[in-house]
């Protein structure tokens, strides 16, 4: 199984924001407008530009044109600082495999972390509702963090993620002893290989749903209330087609990533920002996307 290995520290090139953002901006653009088309009913699905390994003038090229705000990073140190140096209104999504001596300093940390979509043990929930209630001990009008159990739905051993018969139990227990957590639903990786032929319909997707369908069973909730957080760059459409309410599409935004032994791309908004007068972390943008 995956683990939360951290890249090694890098710096923002000095290749300045302004050539890519048309580019960048038009690419979220593209996908949003891929999504209206098969999505159930209209503003239904948030879409999460994943920006892992990619640098802070990238996300500012998306964010600062077009008001979107929902990021996704998978390793806690780089999120730890972008989060610290973009602007607060960014909403951030822990999307990786998660270490539990990471999860409460990410929800103690950082107040705007919408939500953390790949908890699949008890013990991680219990890490981040300490870390979110020492949060809400001293910043009281912080939201509650959002939390997704993440399902192993192809039962591949390399994928992060709890067996879906466990799937119950851990809902359970979020929403009986994590208070200071949100039970926002639940997410799954999938095998990319099982979308590949349109027609035929992702089994992850559907062992996604039907998991969905049983949690909300029997923790008394409507199916409806539980989002599906499923879908990537290579299958996001059938995703949303199938009932998914958040996907996560990076590689179609901001293009391939370098390797994590080769990134050079991170961090650096605040040179970023003095060299392009953008507006610091208390810029507020346009509507959320």
């Amino acid at each position: 199984m995956s683990t939360d290995q951290q890249p090694p520290p890098f710096s923002e090139p000095d290749t300045g924001m302004l050539p890519r953002a048309p580019p960048l901006a038009e690419n979220l653009r593209a996908v949003l407008r891929r999504i209206d088309p098969v999505a159930h009913s209209p503003n239904s699905v948030r879409l999460v530009a994943v920006s892992k390994l990619k640098s802070a003038a990238d996300i500012l090229a998306i964010h600062e044109p077009t008001g979107h705000t929902h990021f996704g990073e998978n390793y806690s140190q780089e999120l730890l600082e972008k989060a610290a140096s973009l602007p607060t209104a960014i909403n951030w999504h822990f999307i990786g495999a998660l270490q539990t001596n990471k999860c409460r300093h990410l929800a103690e940390k950082i107040p705007n972390l919408w939500a953390v979509e790949s908890v699949d043990a008890a013990k991680k929930a219990d890490a981040l509702e300490k870390g979110r209630a020492a949060l809400l001990s001293t910043s009281p009008s912080t939201p509650k963090l959002r939390v997704y159990v993440q399902v192993n739905t192809s039962g591949e051993v390399s994928k992060s993620g709890c067996q879906p018969t466990a799937a119950v139990a851990l809902a359970k227990h979020i929403l009986a002893d994590c208070k200071h957590l949100t039970l926002q639903g639940l997410m799954t990786i999938g095998a990319i290989a099982r979308s590949q032929e349109s027609d035929v319909p992702n089994e992850d997707f559907l062992t996604l749903k039907r998991v969905r369908d049983e949690v909300a069973k029997e923790v008394g909730m409507h199916a409806e209330e539980l989002e599906l957080s499923m879908g990537m760059s290579e299958d996001f459409e059938q995703a949303v087609s199938l009932g998914a309410s958040n996907v996560r599409v990076g590689t179609t935004i901001f293009g391939q990533r370098p390797l994590k032994k080769d990134a050079t791309v991170r961090g650096g908004a605040s040179e970023l920002m003095a060299r392009t007068g953008m507006p610091g972390p208390s810029y507020t943008p346009g509507p959320n996307t």
